[in-house]
């Protein structure tokens, strides 16, 4: 499923355009992520799947920050409320790792935030508490 909020230029079928290493990286994140699945499984916590996920895609080369604080700007502050990034890689794909029993609207909802504050155009919600992840995979593209 491919969730896709209608900001910058669309190809023939209605779909985003984002740059290629864009696209690349997000490649290697859902390769990664399928190779954690595959090995792991359902059932572990979210932050056993999201230390591995990190350690294969910095293994294929690509930088990888957790955990990274997202501040707030309102009325020309800046405020840290909290918020954190599980995964960005490359500077370029923000990564949200749940396992949880499904995803929900406020999961959606919070990635598509974090998207717009981060100024960043790619990013995946993976629930790896999922039989098969891409029954718990949903890209988000601004």
């Amino acid at each position: 499923m491919e969730h896709e909020d209608h900001e910058g230029r669309e190809d023939h079928e209605g779909r985003l355009n984002l740059p290629r290493e864009i696209e690349a990286v997000g490649r290697q994140v859902l390769d990664s992520a399928i190779k954690v699945h595959r090995a792991l499984g359902p059932g572990l916590l979210e932050s056993a799947y999201e230390h591995c996920l990190a350690h294969e895609l910095t293994g294929r080369g690509l930088s990888v920050r957790r955990q990274v604080g997202l501040p707030i700007e309102y009325e020309g502050l800046r405020l840290d409320a909290g918020y954190r990034l599980d995964l960005v890689v490359a500077d370029k794909v923000i990564v949200e790792v749940k396992a949880a029993e499904a995803i929900s609207r406020l999961y959606e909802a919070q990635l598509l935030t974090y998207l717009k504050l981060s100024g960043l155009r790619l990013g995946y919600l993976l629930n790896f508490n999922a039989v098969q992840l891409k029954q718990g995979l949903r890209r988000f593209v601004r």
